[in-house]
């Protein structure tokens, strides 16, 4: 018996059970079993475990510059700190190739047990790392090295977590999950934000530079290797073992992909590319921003990011939720309509070097940020059917979060260098979403809330 058809008769005998797709057919409304909750809880953990190792880079930026990067121009170190902060992404596409694959061959939950202890034992490896005025030119070198380790591995990890959280999720409620799993890469900032501040606070900074920075990055390990006890108690999604029933031998995941996903995962690239961009920007990019051109304290400028971030973290599942009531396409188009309008003022009240105003300016850009957001992460994955869905959406996402997330903080970095206009970055992301808006209002980006294979 087919999903469209079982859903037929579940709504037929208790209408208040079911909800319309696109088609015009409906799905059921189904309880969330404990199974269910299990998986949103690893993704989610696994999602914060990722982005806690990730942002912890952007947020010792300045820290990093000075013991990794020292020379007598503080602009020229921190474009070479931004640059190595970009070198994990450039290895992102390629992760998410090789374990998208086999992603895609052998299951996710084994796939993101591997990623999830590369990049937490990569992680707390930075910690531990000597600096330049220790090694000389093999610091530098290996921070690099711990960053491709990272980057290869949330390359995998970005989109296993999401993949198999949407193969679980009630499809009603698909959006609503997804965000909730996504939300979870905001915390971290404000967990390791929060972190930093109070050593940063209770130490010497002669003691904090020297090892109190390292702590965050060594608690990593320990926080990876819960997660994976979490998803150990998982299992695979029905959708998916009935998808791995129906391959042959000779299936490659990856020649599937780019033989039947090629336009699907290009407008994959866009739509993701603005939301990485924007999330970047935010997370990795605004604490030093708002100390070099805001003119702001550290102190400051990770509390203001912090609260940002929790706002974050608490209406992008509200987005999420409006998605699967309004659809993915209206939140794309009200999103990236409201970034192009609101990013630049939201740039020029961050480096207004007032307090509240960087407040208020940061979470205007939140705002827009999870409007956007209600749609774009669960397309993301909706839009390819199952027996490749972890390949083609990790090739897209990645793709994207390499040429628009890693390069946002170089970029906006460069621009205030360049031009000398404190808000230079905010002209970026603006005009990023004006062309984002034009390429979802006419091109063929599909609707997908409801869809089903």
């Amino acid at each position: 018996m087919t999903l469209n058809k079982l859903a037929e008769q579940e709504s037929a005998q208790d209408p208040a059970r079911s909800t319309p797709t696109i088609d015009g057919n409906v799905q059921p409304h189904h309880k969330s079993t404990a199974m269910q909750k299990r998986v949103l809880a690893g993704g989610s953990v696994g999602q914060f475990i990722e982005f806690y190792d990730f942002t912890l880079y952007g947020l010792t930026a300045v820290v990093f510059s000075q013991l990794f990067f020292p020379g007598s121009n503080p602009l020229t170190a921190m474009l070479a700190t931004f640059a190595t902060f970009g070198v994990a992404f450039v290895v992102r596409p390629l992760g998410g190739l090789f374990f998208g694959a086999l992603g895609d061959r052998i299951g996710r939950r084994r796939v993101l047990t591997i990623t999830l202890i590369a990049i937490g034992g990569a992680t707390a490896l930075m910690g531990l790392l000597p600096t330049y005025a220790q090694i000389g030119a093999w610091a530098p070198a290996l921070l690099v090295l711990c960053r491709l380790i990272q980057g290869f591995s949330a390359g995998g990890e970005s989109v296993g977590a999401p993949s198999f959280v949407f193969e679980h999720a009630p499809v009603s409620k698909r959006g609503f999950w997804l965000n909730i799993t996504i939300a979870a890469t905001a915390l971290p900032s404000v967990v390791a934000g929060s972190m930093i501040l109070i050593l940063s606070q209770s130490m010497p900074n002669s003691a904090f530079m020297e090892w109190g920075w390292r702590l965050p990055f060594l608690l990593a390990l320990p926080l990876a290797l819960f997660g994976v006890w979490i998803r150990s108690r998982t299992e695979e999604s029905d959708v998916f073992k009935k998808a791995q029933d129906g391959q042959t031998k000779e299936f490659s995941p990856i020649r599937e992909a780019f033989r039947e996903n090629k336009l699907r995962m290009l407008q994959v690239v866009f739509v993701m590319g603005l939301t990485a961009m924007g999330f970047y920007f935010l997370s990795a990019y605004f604490v030093s921003y708002v100390q070099t051109t805001g003119k702001l304290s550290r102190e400051q400028s990770l509390m203001v990011n912090a609260a940002a971030l929790a706002l974050y973290a608490v209406l992008l599942p509200i987005g999420g939720r409006l998605g699967d009531r309004f659809g993915r396409k209206p939140m794309l188009i009200a999103g990236s309509a409201a970034l192009a309008l609101l990013s630049i003022p939201s740039f020029m009240l961050v480096t207004s070097g007032s307090l509240p105003l960087a407040l208020l300016g940061q979470s205007i850009f939140v705002v827009a940020l999870c409007i956007y957001g209600g749609g774009c992460y669960t397309f993301f994955v909706e839009i390819f059917t199952t027996k490749t869905r972890f390949t083609s959406a990790a090739v897209s996402y990645n793709g994207a979060y390499a040429i628009f997330g890693g390069t946002a903080p170089l970029i906006g970095t460069a621009l205030v260098g360049a031009t000398g206009v404190p808000h230079a970055p905010g002209l970026y992301m603006a005009a990023a979403a004006a062309v984002v808006l034009l390429l979802i209002l006419f091109t063929k980006v599909p609707e997908t809330r409801g869809r089903m294979g």
